[in-house]
């Protein structure tokens, strides 16, 4: 369950990043879809780095993978990067991908939620409008 009590929401586990990235609904869209982010490797914890309305792209802490989240790739670059940090300072994150749907299924919004697996602080850090289609294959790229 989601503590809401403090300056900052926190969550224990992906079912309170998912309901809070779900809560989010960025430009107004409801997320219909959640899904979390899984290294090849099997390990859930990542170090973030976001381009504003750009995307974003994750690093597995344990393997070093970098994987770009839906359709970061195609646009990575066009803005400088940051990393994503949490106010208590960590960098390590559990990663849930929101999926606004338009009427027809397809992808109209991406919203990144983080939950610092250090103090379970909650944070959307990313969001960004898909304006073409089809999109099926980006729900594969959490």
């Amino acid at each position: 369950m989601i503590d809401r009590s403090g300056e900052w929401w926190r969550g224990e586990d992906f079912a309170d990043l998912a309901e809070f990235v779900t809560d989010y609904a960025a430009e107004g869209y409801p997320v219909a879809r959640v899904a979390e982010a899984v290294c090849a490797c099997g390990r859930r914890v990542f170090e973030v780095e976001v381009e504003d309305g750009a995307g974003a792209r994750r690093r597995c802490t344990a393997c070093g993978t970098w994987s770009f989240i839906a359709d970061s790739g195609d646009h990575w670059g066009e803005q400088e990067p940051y990393a994503c940090g949490c106010p208590c300072g960590a960098e390590e994150f559990a990663v849930a991908v929101g999926f606004a749907l338009r009427d027809d299924g397809e992808i109209r919004w991406i919203s990144v939620g983080l939950r610092c697996v250090a103090d379970g602080i909650l944070g959307v850090h990313a969001d960004w409008k898909i304006d073409y289609g089809p999109t099926g294959h980006l729900f594969a790229l959490a």
